[in-house]
């Protein structure tokens, strides 16, 4: 890349795609890819057409999380992958072209064509929003999808302590690195009300996420409670959204998708 040259000016979108939003975190293991579905499911049920794409090259979560594991993608004369359809939206993964026990071992030129694969030759047609679930961490993949594509918005998951929230400051630095707008954080597992009882258990020692966000500026989303129904359905691959319409959750995940469609209006 020469000298001066704005390393995000060659963007093009996808074809047919209105929106993209990025689910991003700093580490795994914080619920990003559940919230990732739950929200797109939400998206869907407000009457938006919604694609999402896992684009966790070495552990894709989504095929399962979806009870999609098992699907292949069909591929058109033209080489175009037509995505797989789960409650109503519209899937891609590299977990649909490889089985689940398969190790992926790439570099990183292997990974920027897959990610530009899912780009320009899915067949994604007309989408309000693609969500695009990210790996942990802030490497490649944000870096190419922030050089490929144009971003409406970014979404961080975190869980309450501040050894989450260390790596949460660098999901946001990266967002901010690479120009993409910060919609707001989300703060997944905030407390355990057990059944029978009304009472709040901190689950994880409450950390500094609210005053670092003041600081920054920085819109909180919303507390997603833990409740082992969220991890439930997402191991039967109903996701809650889809399984429990009526659930407090579910309501939680509705109220982030109406805020997405705020911020990033169709």
């Amino acid at each position: 890349m020469a000298a001066g040259q704005n390393p995000f000016e060659n963007q093009q979108p996808i074809d047919g795609v209105k929106h993209v939003i990025l689910v991003g975190s700093g580490k795994g293991g914080v619920g990003k890819s559940t919230t990732s579905v739950n929200i797109a499911l939400a998206l869907k049920n407000q009457g938006k057409s919604v694609g999402l794409l896992d684009s966790d090259i070495y552990g894709p979560s989504i095929p399962r999380m979806l009870g999609s594991m098992n699907q292949k993608i069909e591929v058109d004369e033209n080489n175009k992958m037509q995505p797989i359809v789960r409650y109503g939206l519209k899937l891609m993964s590299i977990g649909f072209l490889v089985e689940e026990s398969q190790a992926i071992i790439w570099r990183g030129p292997m990974l920027f064509k897959a990610m530009d694969q899912f780009f320009r030759d899915v067949l994604w047609g007309d989408l309000d929003y693609l969500i695009i679930d990210l790996p942990p961490g802030t490497g490649d993949v944000v870096l190419t999808i922030a050089q490929k594509i144009p971003v409406s918005g970014g979404l961080v998951v975190t869980t309450p302590q501040n050894i989450a929230l260390a790596d949460a400051k660098k999901a946001i630095d990266m967002f901010e690195k690479t120009n993409i707008p910060r919609l707001g954080v989300i703060e997944n597992m905030s407390s355990f009300t057990p059944p029978g009882s009304t009472k709040k258990i901190q689950l994880f020692p409450k950390g500094d996420l609210d005053a670092y966000l003041d600081s920054k500026k920085i819109e909180k989303f919303t507390d997603i409670p833990f409740n082992p129904n969220i991890s439930i359905c997402s191991e039967a691959g109903i996701p809650i959204v889809e399984s429990k319409p009526e659930s407090e959750e579910t309501k939680i995940f509705n109220d982030i998708a109406s805020r997405v469609i705020e911020a990033c209006p169709s």
